[in-house]
């Protein structure tokens, strides 16, 4: 797939920024968005493109980008522009020749991510709807954290999980886990932090100079654990951020049950977006929790 070059036109007329001698490859690495890097002698870019009906969550993801950017804590891309054309949906960043996070920056990352987490938001949800992969994610405003958990995300996974066909032990083991999640938040009232949403090992490295960068955010207002174990997910940030974390702003001791029941919203969503491998793993999560 090659990127149009009346998008490249398109983000020019719009943002004023001429490029001279466009230089465009592209970037593999995603599962949901073609991206590119487009280059020039003025500018150095990263375009994201999806069909047009997609345009929704790359303006979510725009602003959420710049949300976390100014706060100044991470650094995240930013963004030049968004928007359609060509019959697609397109998010035009920065580019930042990236490396993997470990030692000094992992470490700085995980300070850097507490601080971020210590600013408190005024309530839980978000202003807009976006998007976990390409799953809707659903951020109405609650004062409660715990019927927003039960309501805008375990409860929608599971509604989607339905949709999807996955009925059975998968919603009878939902609903019995449902009735009991305040019992995993007593003693426990967490307030909200802007957080990045989806932040497992593919979406943090570091920059050239070793400056810690997150992106591609499926941002809400939320318990930081939510977070934590995410991170924890897909084989960890290393040792190096969890002691600056802890170190920053230590977490409280029920967080390691509590991970689970984060984590099982992600996989329900990888379930409802790539099939019925993730559905046993779905099961013992809730087994699991159940049984605490």
């Amino acid at each position: 797939m090659t990127l149009c070059s009346d998008l490249l036109q398109h983000v020019q007329k719009a943002t004023g920024q001429r490029l001279r001698n466009p230089r465009v490859s592209s970037v593999g690495g995603g599962d949901i968005n073609a991206a590119y890097r487009v280059q020039s002698d003025d500018v150095d870019w990263f375009v994201k493109t999806n069909r047009a009906s997609l345009a929704a969550m790359f303006a979510a993801e725009a602003a959420g980008l710049r949300e976390l950017g100014a706060l100044n804590e991470v650094r995240v891309p930013k963004v030049i522009y968004h928007g359609q054309c060509c019959g697609q949906a397109y998010l035009v960043l920065e580019y930042i020749a990236l490396s993997g996070l470990s030692g000094d920056s992992a470490g700085l990352f995980g300070a850097q991510l507490a601080r971020l987490h210590r600013k408190a938001q005024p309530y839980f949800g978000w202003p807009i709807d976006n998007t976990i992969g390409s799953t809707p994610q659903h951020n109405q405003r609650h004062d409660d954290w715990v019927s927003f958990w039960q309501q805008q995300r375990l409860g929608k996974q599971l509604e989607f999980a339905a949709d999807n066909g996955y009925s059975g032990n998968l919603q009878r083991k939902g609903e019995k886990l449902m009735e009991k999640i305040p019992a995993f938040f007593s003693g426990y009232r967490p307030h909200s932090s802007l957080l990045h949403g989806d932040l497992w090992g593919g979406n943090a490295s570091a920059d050239r100079e070793g400056n810690p960068v997150m992106y591609d955010p499926a941002c809400y207002y939320g318990d930081r654990e939510a977070d934590i174990a995410m991170t924890e997910l897909f084989g960890g940030f290393g040792a190096d951020f969890y002691a600056a974390y802890h170190a920053e702003y230590a977490l409280d001791a029920g967080y390691k049950t509590r991970k689970t029941l984060y984590n099982l919203y992600h996989i329900l969503n990888h379930l409802n977006l790539f099939g019925g491998g993730y559905r046993h793993q779905a099961e013992n999560m809730m087994d699991r929790l159940l049984a605490e």
